[in-house]
């Protein structure tokens, strides 16, 4: 491993699962300059304790949980205080890199940013559930395009990155902005792709740099569906709603993406208020998202508890 000491990581955490954290900072320490964990108003005293056990961690905790995208924005602002930092790399608690993904990365970026103007790159991501490299994605209609890494390519040009692993540099943020907090929490990196590609920058995959990562809750087995589905909570599924809704009346949002969208969130809708337990919360979380969505209003879940 050979630390590029340009970079800090960037790592949001909310109640962590204090194991798989170990090992993510373990392994990104040596890679990085610097790591700013970042938390959302965890209540258990454990984290920090473990990152005072660790004085490679600058540790931020926020006061209350305003949500993923006000973290990373001010885990970010705190990146810019250090001193020859001129990338952030973004990172989930439950995320962990390969020994070399920064050092893949920050090749990449700088081979591709000599021919164009680069976003962000992130790694070739596996969900630990699925056991199974996922695909990058360029948006087309009626279905996306589906890229896998399959040695003809060393980087993949995408429509959009996960926010767990994108490489990002304080020049780009600069000039897109960050991400934005009025979301909390879903669909921030995908809004912040899209204000990137309509400023004219390119997001790309690098195969060579390798990430495991968990993708959502737990599965459930549904009728019809042999995989099963992720289930979320009934807040949760508050912000999938609303926020959809309020990326379709964004200008920079592609119009592709809102037509095919739109089909998924009428069956996330069936799904979750027919088969999902608890239906009745889940239709009510859901309906309220819409309706706030539809309003063009930024606002918290309904109390359903």
């Amino acid at each position: 491993m050979s630390r590029v000491g340009d970079v800090c990581a960037v790592v949001v955490t909310h109640r962590p699962e204090l194991s798989v954290l170990a090992e993510q900072l373990a392994t990104l320490a040596p890679q990085v300059g610097h790591i700013v964990v970042v938390d959302n108003a965890s209540t258990e005293p454990c984290l920090r304790d473990f990152c005072a056990a660790h004085p490679e961690v600058i540790l931020l905790a926020l006061p209350a949980n305003r949500g993923l995208a006000h973290a990373l924005n001010s885990g970010i602002d705190r990146a810019r205080t250090l001193a020859g930092v001129t990338s952030v790399l973004l990172m989930d608690q439950d995320s962990v890199p390969a020994p070399d993904m920064v050092r893949r990365l920050v090749a990449a970026q700088a081979k591709l940013s000599a021919h164009g103007k680069v976003a962000a790159v992130g790694p070739r991501f596996r969900d630990t559930r699925e056991l199974a490299d996922a695909p990058f994605v360029r948006i087309r209609f009626p279905f996306n395009r589906k890229l896998h890494c399959d040695g003809r390519c060393t980087e993949i040009r995408c429509d959009f990155l996960i926010s767990s692993g994108c490489l990002v540099t304080l020049a780009v943020l600069d000039d897109v902005g960050g991400m934005d907090g009025t979301l909390f929490i879903d669909n921030v990196d995908l809004d912040w792709c899209f204000r990137a590609t309509a400023a004219g920058y390119a997001l790309y995959g690098v195969c060579a740099a390798g990430l495991s990562h968990r993708l959502g809750d737990a599965r459930r087995r549904i009728p019809g569906f042999p995989r099963g589905i992720v289930v979320h909570p009934p807040r949760r599924l508050y912000y999938m709603m609303r926020n959809r809704v309020l990326l379709y009346r964004r200008a920079h949002t592609p119009l592709r993406w809102v037509a095919q969208d739109v089909p998924r969130l009428i069956v996330k809708l069936l799904l979750f208020a027919l088969l999902v337990p608890p239906r009745r919360k889940n239709l009510h979380c859901m309906l309220a998202g819409l309706r706030a969505g539809l309003a063009g209003r930024a606002t918290p879940p309904p109390d359903v508890d």
